[in-house]
């Protein structure tokens, strides 16, 4: 059960990020890959908490909030930054 779990995760965590790598690359406009970098630090969090949650430790959840907080700091800064640049 535990191998099937993680074999779920994986891919789905895998797609996600290959996917956000792809709208980071393509990405005909700045918001567009502010978005996807976004994502892909979302995705990060997530493959971090999955593997918190299955080998049963708490010991990064240091690192959870640091990666949270630089992704909600970067995406404020950048859409501000943004926004300005718009006439």
């Amino acid at each position: 059960m535990n191998f099937v779990l993680v074999l779920v995760i994986a891919g789905l965590l895998s797609v996600t990020a290959l996917l956000a790598l792809v709208r980071l690359y393509r990405g005909p406009s700045l918001l567009d890959r502010v978005v996807a970098a976004d994502m892909l630090l979302a995705t990060m969090v997530s493959a971090v908490g999955a593997e918190a949650a299955l080998n049963r430790h708490a010991s990064t959840l240091p690192v959870l909030v640091v990666l949270g907080l630089l992704g909600f700091v970067g995406s404020v800064a950048l859409a501000r930054f943004a926004v300005r640049d718009q006439p």
